[in-house]
């Protein structure tokens, strides 16, 4: 597969068995896959371990990439590394584009807010039990399930699920 898409991790803060499940399936059907953050350098996961950044995410051309997913992890959402105008502009740009984008645990809920997933089925993860209300205020049907893809676009709702969202990332490519 001659596909390349950008997985998008917080610099500080990121689920690793998410990124690095993910990045394993993706790799191993040839999918060239770009490490985006909000920093250059090493991005930190909540275990302490690092994996390099490729770009900002303000770096990111839509035209040039054939899907933007995110990753989780407590810095998803804390520090402003994920939950951004920027971030939202770009997934916003690559529902115009029509190309494939998603996220994982609660990063969905980045992709609710910016109302890309608005009408769209998806899951997340919600221990927190907020999940449901940023959903139902942004319009997402919120589905019980481990992994959902409704039409290009993909949802995992944690680490155990990350080998079966970067499969589900393969079938929208």
């Amino acid at each position: 597969m001659t596909k390349k898409i950008a997985l998008v991790v917080a610099s500080k803060g990121y689920q690793q068995d998410e990124y690095n499940e993910t990045y394993k399936v993706l790799i191993k059907a040839g999918v060239t896959v770009v490490t985006v953050s909000d920093k250059l350098g090493d991005a930190v996961a909540h275990d302490g371990s690092t994996t390099r950044v490729d770009m900002t995410i303000d770096q990111v051309q839509p035209a040039l990439f054939d899907g933007l997913f995110l990753i989780g992890g407590r810095g998803a959402m804390r520090g402003k590394c994920l939950d951004t105008p920027v971030v939202s502009k770009l997934l916003n740009e690559f529902l115009t584009l029509n190309k494939p984008y998603g996220a994982i645990c609660v990063s969905p809920r980045i992709l609710a807010q910016a109302e890309v997933l608005r009408n769209k089925k998806a899951t997340a993860w919600n221990d927190d039990g907020l999940t449901e209300q940023v959903f139902a205020d942004h319009g997402v049907i919120f589905v019980h399930d481990a992994v959902v893809v409704d039409g290009n676009v993909v949802t995992a709702n944690g680490p155990q699920a990350a080998q079966a969202f970067g499969q589900a990332i393969l079938t929208v490519l």
